[in-house]
């Protein structure tokens, strides 16, 4: 116990002295939580800019145009006179998308028959595409019901059944958790958990591979686990600022009690920093650490499942995703704090961390002895 407590507090020195470290696990963790949500802030995307083409020219097409106008969405940026003219102005950027009305578009709905519009949306940038289409299509969709319960109110049809005959089947949506349909809400939750592995892996990586010539005397097994105890001290401060305050502070959904949050963090925590310390007997050098750990955070990302769906994913990419412990991090913080669950419901990914916290502290632990077998042992 005394060799584990001697590690310990030396490794807390350590965090501090060396400066690679230092600047990795409490500098970058600052300055990541001052610039990272920043670009998200304005939670959704408004008055995204569209070109119109009114071929009609009726009061019709013209109050389309202005509905359109008036949603938060989208913003009529320029009236164009033809189409052509309007595909350039997309393809200088100055608008992202078009609204074609087309001839006889007031006469069709007059005469009861359909009357497309359409819409060419820049679809490179899948949220404007997003925004612009369910703008229009909105818009588009509550005009033709009252046009079309106007004209069955002059056919003699009571108003209240005109409307229920036009729009039998009304919808209410209701975005839980993410009331804004924000896509700050939906990313930064679990962006904050991908920069908390990546920083603590990098920082324990260092710490790993810098040349330490005062450490204590200790056992592989107090060696390990009392800089297990000095990492999940560091993030007693870090994780609650970052899952906690962060959110209150950027106006995020946040659900779930501290306490459960710091419970489920321990597990994180070591299977994080039994990683870092058992790629820092592969990795000799704190510049070889760095550049790996950089290499694999896009890879990380795109495993953890809220980029691209885990159900999509191949069965061996899907195996491969659980050995990463932000995986099941996200899946477990999120629906802790954003969605309010208990830890029982989130047994699951609490135990899956657990798994990986004792197999990479088995790993970090047998770099004396299994690891030199494979030729990747101890400096």
């Amino acid at each position: 116990m005394r060799a584990l407590l001697a590690v310990f507090r030396h490794e807390l020195g350590r965090i501090v002295s060396v400066r690679p470290a230092f600047a990795v696990l409490v500098v970058a963790a600052g300055l990541y939580a001052l610039f990272y949500p920043q670009p998200y802030v304005n939670e959704a995307l408004r008055d995204v800019p569209i070109a119109v083409v009114d071929q009609d020219g009726t009061a019709a097409s013209r109050d389309l145009a202005r509905r359109v106008d008036a949603t938060p969405d989208v913003a009529v940026a320029l009236l164009l006179p033809d189409l052509p003219s309007a595909e350039r102005a997309v393809h200088e950027r100055r608008v992202s998308g078009i609204l074609l009305i087309p001839q006889r578009f007031e006469r069709e709905l007059l005469h009861g028959r359909p009357s497309p519009v359409a819409l060419h949306a820049d679809a490179s940038y899948f949220l404007i595409h997003q925004r612009v289409a369910g703008a229009i299509t909105a818009v588009a969709r509550t005009l033709g019901v009252e046009i079309e319960s106007a004209r069955l109110v002059g056919a003699g049809i009571d108003p209240a059944l005109a409307l229920a005959a036009t729009d039998p089947m009304p919808l209410t949506a209701v975005p839980l958790f993410n009331p804004q349909g924000g896509y700050a809400t939906y990313l930064l939750p679990a962006a904050f958990v991908l920069i908390l592995q990546q920083l603590l892996l990098i920082g324990t990586g260092v710490l790993g591979t810098t040349p330490d010539p005062g450490r204590p005397a200790a056992g592989a097994a107090a060696t390990v686990l009392g800089k297990g105890l000095a990492y999940l001290a560091l993030e007693a401060l870090v994780v609650p600022f970052y899952l906690v305050a962060l959110p209150y502070l950027y106006g995020l959904p946040r659900l779930g009690p501290v306490t459960t949050i710091l419970v489920f963090a321990v597990p994180f925590v070591l299977a994080v920093g039994g990683l870092g310390l058992a790629l820092s007997a592969v990795f000799r050098t704190p510049l070889a650490v760095q550049l790996t750990a950089a290499a694999v955070g896009l890879p990380f990302f795109f495993l953890a499942g809220f980029a691209w769906p885990m159900e999509a994913m191949p069965a061996a990419i899907r195996l491969a995703a659980t050995l990463v412990p932000s995986t099941a991090a996200i899946d477990g913080f999120v629906r802790i704090a954003q969605l309010g669950a208990p830890l029982s419901e989130v047994r699951g990914p609490f135990l899956t961390l657990w798994a990986l916290a004792a197999l990479y502290t088995g790993l970090a632990v047998s770099r004396r002895g299994v690891l030199p077998l494979i030729g990747m042992g101890k400096r």
